[in-house]
């Protein structure tokens, strides 16, 4: 029902099925009036909508046209339609003439592809004990809907809606409970008074800890979210869908939806877009036209322009660089810079499904980078990294580091720690980076440490956040060589540091480099058992670049030119699996599906029976069955959560399999 085809973050261009079509995600849903719709959604990009069943079901006249013909034709849509159940007009009025299992048996009667259950929506800040009590109603009726369902073999889709007000562990708590239904999605509901009151940093926190514990299998709707301003925000922590009546609604008032915010016609000397409406209107026309042609055209502006930026959104998910617009779309307003600020502390959170590789490089756009989950992952990789005796720290310079940085001037040097003449055999040398903290020479082509920019001129978020991180980390070593280019630089305010003698130069080692990157890829200590033997390393004539890498004769892996890391061939595969203990880097398979892994095709998700926690998408994995035996080896399409949690739908992608191991 719902497969994963690209990721960035927590962000997924996803592919949803109903019966009446398939969806990209993420997708908005304009809402449509079942009577006054005069507006055709789908030519301006809609590719499914929603419509409220309650309202239908009020009016004597709908309801008999909505039994009879259906709910597509009742409202001229003939892709796929949402409905709600009346919980809108339930928070509004106070109460419906419907009840759950009426209003579930009416929407698929009308034959709706996507129903929804009568939840409690609880507003923001209401009281612990109101929201606790009617979260327990929203839990009940969304199980009774669900085993309604199941009992009567409903086609129709069924959303579970998740509440629990402003409390983020109420919203966990609805969460894990909604998660152990059998629901087909999970929208997140009573967030509109926060998008209202520009309490986004409020929004982050019920988003987050209602996504974190849903299903990554299942797609996400944030309720009432229809502002092209936050999609960006809310594709990053998960998202998948979004519905609002704002294009029309903000349309009746004479105001333009845009990524900036909202503008009305009053105050417009040009027209926001280039939309077809604003390359063939003035403000001046739309002024001076009735009432009713105004509202039309300004409804279109605003569905193109929401629809355009859900295009951008998906485009930068593909290419990987949803963070960078997160972080300029946040920067329209203050409270929304905020909540990209507020979205930073779950940076744990988004690591685990942010790919290690991806086609875009690393722009650094202000202090909110330094949260990325990029950033999160080198930094905690170099702590956790095997290190030498010895520390040098080098003033950065031009990319290829290790390829300019003797021709750099260092300054003096000065010594932190023991006084004693320099091994250079056993020291790890590192450029100073913004906002990688620090490179090591041996790794500093690999993806995104030669693939990031930054400003020259740096603010001071990010030369406190390098001096943090440096003076904790050289902590690490007998002895820190500090160049007085980056003390001036950073001033990292150390003691007792002294002028040091040694000559310092970096050598050069393809086999040394080799064996950094794969412990920085695989693990420490993976480098000496992949590139042991007699190696050959071939390089790119063009280039200059670490190509193949052969042992006796035998190829162990390719180095991919655009991000430098290995991508491994059969002898590489049975050494890493020789390498490493269960269950790192592996995938394990079922009975069912060893021979077609053995044969080299790719792996599912429903036939994964287990998987190395720490597996990210775009990762080179080894596929192994129960006895641990090495099948086949590939790259991985999914996260751990997601391959465990998914049931269709490719999780490796295989490139080879093996036979006997051999």
């Amino acid at each position: 029902m719902f497969e994963i085809k690209h990721k960035d973050n927590r962000g997924r261009v996803g592919l949803l099925k109903t019966k009446h079509g398939t969806i990209k995600t993420p997708a908005l849903m304009p809402v449509i009036h079942p009577k006054k719709q005069k507006i055709d959604v789908k030519k301006h990009g809609a590719e499914i909508v929603i419509t409220n069943a309650y309202l239908i079901y009020k009016d004597e006249e709908l309801k008999e046209k909505a039994l009879n013909v259906g709910i597509h034709n009742l409202i001229n849509f003939d892709g796929p339609v949402m409905t709600d159940s009346g919980s809108f007009q339930l928070s509004v009025y106070g109460d419906v003439d419907i009840n759950n299992k009426e209003v579930i048996e009416f929407q698929e009667a009308i034959k709706t592809d996507i129903g929804t259950s009568l939840d409690i929506p609880t507003p923001p800040y209401e009281t612990i004990e109101k929201t606790e009590e009617d979260l327990a109603i929203t839990l009940e009726r969304a199980k009774e809907a669900v085993e309604y369902k199941e009992a009567n073999n409903m086609e129709m889709l069924l959303n579970s809606v998740v509440q629990g007000s402003t409390y983020p562990n109420l919203r966990s708590f609805c969460a894990d409970e909604l998660s152990k239904l059998n629901a087909d999605l999970y929208p997140i509901g009573a967030v509109v008074p926060l998008m209202e009151n520009y309490k986004y940093c409020d929004l982050v926190d019920v988003v987050m800890a209602s996504v974190s514990h849903l299903p990554d299998s299942v797609p996400r709707h944030l309720m009432g979210a229809g502002h092209p301003m936050i999609f960006a925000l809310a594709v990053a922590m998960g998202c998948d869908l979004f519905d609002s009546a704002a294009y029309i609604l903000y349309a009746e008032d004479d105001r333009f939806l845009t990524t900036r915010g909202t503008y009305k016609l009053e105050n417009l000397q040009e027209m926001p877009c280039s939309c077809e409406v604003c390359c063939n209107y003035t403000p001046d026309d739309l002024r001076t036209m009735k009432k009713e042609e105004r509202t039309k055209l300004i409804a279109e502006h605003n569905l193109n322009v929401s629809f355009a930026e859900l295009r951008i959104v998906r485009q930068a998910i593909a290419e990987g660089s949803l963070m960078e617009l997160v972080e300029e779309r946040c920067r329209v307003h203050p409270m929304l810079l905020n909540a990209c600020r507020q979205l930073g502390n779950y940076s744990n959170d988004l690591e685990v499904y942010d790919p290690r590789i991806k086609k875009s490089a690393f722009f650094y756009t202000g202090p909110e980078s330094l949260k990325r989950a990029e950033v999160k992952r080198h930094l905690d990789n170099l702590k956790d990294m095997d290190k030498k005796r010895d520390l040098v720290i080098l003033p950065n310079s031009k990319k290829p580091y290790s390829k300019y940085v003797n021709k750099s001037k260092f300054g003096e040097f000065y010594t932190y720690g023991s006084e004693r003449e320099l091994d250079l055999d056993n020291t790890d040398f590192m450029v100073l980076d913004v906002p990688f903290c620090l490179i090591p020479l041996d790794i500093d082509e690999v993806y995104p440490l030669a693939q990031n920019e930054s400003p020259k001129i740096r603010d001071i978020d990010s030369i406190e956040f390098i001096e943090n991180f440096i003076s904790e980390f050289i902590e690490y070593y007998d002895q820190t060589l500090i160049s007085s280019k980056v003390i001036n630089d950073l001033d990292i305010g150390l003691y007792n540091i002294h002028p040091q003698s040694n000559e310092v130069k970096f050598k050069k080692d393809d086999k040394r480099k080799i064996k950094a990157i794969a412990d920085y890829q695989f693990g420490n200590g993976v480098g000496e058992t992949l590139f042991e033997g007699d190696l050959t390393i071939e390089k790119s004539k063009k280039t200059g670049k670490i190509r193949h890498i052969y042992s006796n004769g035998t190829l162990i892996a390719n180095m991919r030119a655009s991000d430098s890391f290995f991508v491994l061939a059969k002898e590489g595969a049975i050494r890493l699996h020789n390498s490493q203990p269960f269950p790192e880097n592996r995938v394990v398979v079922n009975k069912d599906s060893e021979p077609f892994a053995r044969e080299g095709k790719s792996v599912f998700s429903k036939f994964v029976i287990d998987c190395d926690i720490n597996i990210r998408s775009k990762d080179e994995v080894l596929i192994v069955n129960e006895e641990d035996e090495l099948l086949a080896f590939g790259k991985s399409l999914l996260n751990h959560n997601e391959i465990m949690n998914f049931n269709t739908g490719q999780a490796i992608k295989t490139r080879k399999g093996i036979f006997n191991n051999g």
